[in-house]
């Protein structure tokens, strides 16, 4: 049980680090920015290191980075792609001086990433092997998948039941979960390259279900590490949006509903009949029991139409990646009340459960068509806190946002069961480095940069409501963003 109500944490520190460490030298001050990070925000207790007064001792910790996937699908590596291999060394190293009696790190990436080739470019397999070797307390790296995959002229050869059920607990937050004001009866949630049928087992009216990494759920603490990054379809992927590693099956994560706006979907803006042409190339797919003929020719149909589709100058596509995707905000919440409420046997309680300490990597933050193809962005900032809704409004501001106009970042100070906030974005304070006088976040609004925006995310950047808003000849409420009330 956490010691502190989550809910109320409004505090948000931010420190300079070195961007990004590559060597010796580099990785103490990496974890001297931690351990001041820490003390910011009373984590620290001499003696026990930067997680002393937090962590008790004897508590079983589980670290969660972010590891989506094992290459840049764009040419920029793994800098702002996954959270930087130091960082995750140094919390490790952090969490094991506060006295837990095991601690892991573990993800669920994409059911496509090499995640062996994964650790081994980042040289943490050899890290691992190492500390464990010396370590009692250290259980290692865990691949939170239950189900990984390949494929073959763009269809998925699914390798299932990788890891038994029994490690996983299975949740139902029926009709409180966040996706039942948008269920239908059609079954219209879709994640890419996914069978549908799945979803419809997972997601209906009054049932909405994930899986979660028992390792997850029996933990005392868990210590959040995300990498800063633009997000094509959820416009920001920090501290809220990592916890969809917590889950480890793709079938219970719905990230979009199919079909254009116009007709009830939120896949893409308006409508269009050469992308509702896709989306059932792409559905009669991922319908298919096993790869073939079938298979393939629809699959190679999809991607006919899609390139068709990219010279026309389209950008968005056909997978929910704008602002007005209205799903993936809503599962994404979902699973960070599971996390902070959610007990062994599958029932979440009225109180949270665990402590959750978030640290973000921003040292190379991603821009661009974020998270599989980002561009590095140099902020060298680590950020911090014990709300994920007030570390993403801070990490929104640094990714130039306007964060109103970010759901996933807006919606999480919502007042609904089970809450993430209980305050409002406009009590949000930033502390560190980055502070100034009146604790507003106007430092992080100075310490941002030019950035670019996935595609459908660009009218949601602070620099284009501005200029919406000079256009409209309109006064913007208040002093800054950072201090208005949503």
């Amino acid at each position: 049980m956490t010691d502190r109500d989550f809910t109320r944490d409004r505090q948000v520190a931010a420190v300079r680090t070195p961007e990004p460490p590559r060597g010796p030298q580099d990785a103490g001050a990496l974890s001297e920015s931690l351990g001041r990070l820490a003390a910011l925000l009373g984590w620290s207790r001499e003696g026990r290191g930067p997680f002393g007064g937090a962590i008790p001792r004897g508590a079983r910790v589980v670290v969660k980075p972010n590891w989506v996937i094992h290459e840049n699908r764009g040419p920029w590596g793994l800098e702002p792609l996954v959270t930087d291999p130091m960082l995750i060394r140094a919390v490790v190293a952090g969490v094991l001086a506060a006295g837990p009696s095991r601690v892991i790190v573990g993800d669920a990436p994409l059911q496509g990433c090499d995640f062996e080739r994964l650790l081994r470019d980042t040289a943490l397999d050899r890290w691992a092997a190492d500390l464990r070797a010396r370590e009692p307390r250290f259980g290692g790296v865990q691949d939170f998948r239950r189900t990984t995959c390949a494929f073959r002229y763009g269809v998925r050869m699914a390798r299932e039941d990788q890891i038994p059920e029994a490690d996983f607990v299975l949740f139902d937050l029926g009709a409180e979960s966040l996706l039942e004001p948008i269920t239908d009866a059609r079954g219209s949630f879709r994640v890419t390259q996914y069978d549908p049928r799945e979803l419809r087992k997972t997601h209906a009216h009054g049932r909405h279900r994930y899986l979660v990494a028992r390792a997850i759920v029996e933990a005392d603490v868990v210590v959040n590490v995300p990498k800063l990054k633009t997000h094509c379809k959820a416009g920001i992927t920090g501290a809220l949006k990592n916890l969809v590693g917590i889950n480890g099956n793709k079938e219970f994560l719905p990230h979009h509903r199919v079909g254009g706006s116009h007709h009830g979907g939120d896949c893409y803006p308006g409508g269009s009949v050469l992308k509702r042409a896709i989306e059932v190339a792409l559905d009669q797919s991922n319908l298919a029991r096993a790869p073939g003929p079938r298979a393939f020719a629809w699959s190679a149909t999809g991607d006919v139409l899609g390139r068709i589709l990219q010279r026309m100058g389209d950008e968005i596509g056909v997978e929910g990646a704008w602002s007005g995707n209205d799903t993936v905000w809503r599962m994404c919440l979902d699973l960070n009340r599971v996390l902070h409420y959610g007990r062994p046997d599958g029932t979440l309680a009225e109180t949270p459960q665990r402590r959750v300490l978030h640290v973000v990597d921003a040292i190379v933050a991603g821009q661009g068509d974020g998270p599989l193809a980002p561009e590095p962005l140099s902020l060298g900032l680590l950020l911090g806190g014990g709300n994920p809704a007030a570390v993403d409004w801070v990490g929104a501001h640094l990714l130039s946002y306007d964060p109103r106009r970010v759901p996933l970042a807006r919606e999480a100070f919502g007042r609904f069961r089970w809450p993430i906030a209980a305050f409002e974005s406009d009590e949000v304070r930033l502390i560190g480095d980055l502070e100034d006088g009146a604790d507003s976040l106007a430092g992080a609004l100075g310490a941002a940069q030019a950035v670019k925006h996935p595609p459908g995310w660009r009218d949601s950047a602070a620099a284009w409501c501005a200029r919406q808003t000079v256009a409209g000849g309109r006064r913007r409420p208040g002093a800054t963003p950072g201090t208005e009330r949503r």
